[in-house]
């Protein structure tokens, strides 16, 4: 049975496993290893004068959710992130699956400003500064920190064992944090959120590498559950010979 790794917060981890099919799930041996750890930021979430807020994860919304009581209009990146806004009280839009089309729309839309960008401590995209040049006012605040982690006995125990394990991974800084962890990488099946995600694990001796169709959490289930797909086909074929 091969593994399914999965990198992300525990929660995150959680919610996509769970979106897979049932009958998907029980040909995996499913092993969570967050790589990252979500902490608040130590300085309090002040919004001041702006006019509107922008949220480009779930965490995101989470941190500055429990630091203030005011709910201002919000621009999210992504289904999740302004699902979560929304749930949490904030008047949430979806402008993009990411940074280059939030910032396309909102120089677009010219909503009112100015604008704060709440934001983990480790982020890309530059969409303040890049907004700012625009002629919309935005500044950023850091409401949470992303923390790495060492990867978890299970997980170092399945990496071992030399069997197939799938790896979804959603940032460069993960991948990057795992291609320096993961040693020999011969049995692995690594998928990638993006193009920026897969750069970091091309210098890895994986047995395949694939990058998701699209930026959404749906289409890296699609790619996970083709590649167990395969997996499966192989262990039958082999089976049958």
């Amino acid at each position: 049975m091969p593994a399914l790794l999965m990198t992300r917060p525990l929660a995150a981890a959680e919610r996509f496993v769970a979106a897979l099919p049932a009958e998907a799930r029980a040909t995996l041996q499913v092993i969570h290893a967050p790589l990252i750890e979500i902490r608040p930021a130590d300085g309090p979430v002040q919004l001041g004068d702006a006019k509107g807020v922008i949220f480009t994860s779930a965490n995101g919304v989470a941190a500055a959710s429990r630091e203030t009581t005011v709910r201002l209009p919000a621009f999210c990146v992504g289904e999740r992130t302004a699902e979560a806004a929304a749930e949490a009280g904030w008047q949430a839009t979806c402008l993009g699956q990411c940074a280059d089309e939030l910032v396309a729309a909102l120089l677009q839309q010219r909503p009112a400003a100015p604008l704060v960008h709440l934001r983990g401590a480790h982020a890309r995209g530059a969409i303040a500064q890049r907004l700012s040049d625009g002629g919309l006012t935005c500044r950023e605040l850091v409401v949470y920190d992303q923390v790495l982690l060492p990867l978890t006995a299970a997980a170092l125990k399945a990496l071992a064992a030399q069997i197939d394990v799938i790896v979804p991974l959603f940032s460069p800084r993960t991948a990057r944090h795992f291609a320096n962890l993961c040693g020999d990488a011969s049995h692995l099946h690594l998928i990638a959120l993006s193009q920026a995600v897969a750069d970091p694990l091309k210098g890895l001796n994986c047995k395949t590498l694939r990058v998701s169709k699209a930026l959404d959490a749906k289409a890296m289930a699609a790619a996970v559950l083709d590649a167990a797909a395969q997996l499966s086909r192989l262990e039958d074929k082999g089976r049958a010979e």
